[in-house]
């Protein structure tokens, strides 16, 4: 166990770092705590959760009575989970255009209060959305990801630097999992006859996701992090198995799996360095067909690539 408290702020190779549970993660200066940094915030949450989950839910909160209709209306049920999801995000849109308004009216010397009814109704439609969120699926369509659906609402209900607090750890569990992923990925297919040099290519991209996970894209540094990121993730999914000039049909069976395999597991790691938050779902799923395919090709797997799945 880890000596180093939560929270202990170091400068590692001159960059500032925060620890949260066995990792150095990038730190950035904290905002003031006010309405306008809230504002910005919850605007920006509300972009990025769109960003990550399924096309077609982002409706303008204008439109709630009309997707609430709809939500109650349908009796199908895959039709009203997409119809929940659809109303989830109405309720964000609406949220995010009321406190846009309250901000704008604090700007003009208006006061308002927390228990104003603009606030209230701004907890209640933000409450209400992360209720139905669960009905949202991510952009892959396996899982839904309930932890960017909560954000928005606990940065407007805690002190800006408790949301940042539980962003750092959100962060750390995201890039435990990204090298789990990353050590079975490696362990799968080390001792692979078809994959050879497949394992660098495997480590490099995950430092570069693992990178991008934890580089905010208003830093002055994101140019250089993201082409890394897809420079990385292009040249594992240009990787070609070393098959034999005339391969047979078995051979040709397992080079298909391994490949499919591989970008499955670079997708997935995409997705968590994106979104910076995790997929136990995916993740577990994505080991398990790990394992799958080293017991059908008889793949002797290192030990810390099993413990680590």
């Amino acid at each position: 166990m880890s000596l180093i408290p939560n929270g202990t702020l170091r400068i590692v190779d001159g960059i500032k770092r925060i620890y949260y549970d066995g990792y150095w993660i990038k730190a950035y200066d904290l905002p003031p705590d006010t309405l306008y940094t809230k504002k910005v915030l919850i605007q920006a949450l509300t972009r990025r959760l769109f960003n990550h989950v399924e096309h077609g839910i982002n409706i303008p909160g204008k439109r709630l009575s009309e997707a609430r209709n709809a939500y109650e209306e349908e009796q199908v049920p895959a039709r009203k989970r997409v119809k929940g999801a659809m109303l989830a995000g109405a309720l964000f849109n609406r949220a995010t255009d009321i406190f846009t308004k309250v901000v704008e009216l604090q700007e003009q010397g208006v006061e308002i209060r927390d228990d104003n009814a603009l606030m209230q109704e701004c907890g209640n439609c933000l409450q209400e959305a992360l209720n139905l969120g669960r009905m949202v699926l991510h952009r892959s369509g396996d899982e839904g990801i309930d932890e960017l659906w909560g954000e928005p609402f606990r940065a407007f209900s805690v002190p800006v630097d408790a949301f940042y607090e539980s962003r750092y750890i959100k962060i750390a569990e995201t890039l435990r999992d990204i090298d789990r992923i990353s050590d079975v990925m490696v362990g799968t297919f080390t001792n692979d006859a078809l994959f050879v040099g497949v394992a660098p290519l495997i480590r490099r991209f995950t430092d570069e996701a693992k990178n991008k996970c934890e580089t905010l894209r208003t830093d002055e540094n994101i140019f250089d992090v993201w082409a890394g990121f897809v420079v990385a993730a292009e040249q594992l999914g240009a990787y070609a198995p070393q098959t034999p000039l005339l391969p047979d049909v078995a051979v040709m069976r397992h080079a298909s799996d391994g490949i499919r395999l591989i970008k499955q597991g670079r997708a997935l790691i995409t997705y968590l360095s994106r979104a910076r938050v995790t997929m136990p779902r995916s993740t577990k799923d994505y080991l398990d067909r790990c394992a799958e395919y080293a017991a059908r090709y008889q793949i002797e797997v290192p030990e810390a690539a099993v413990a680590a799945a």
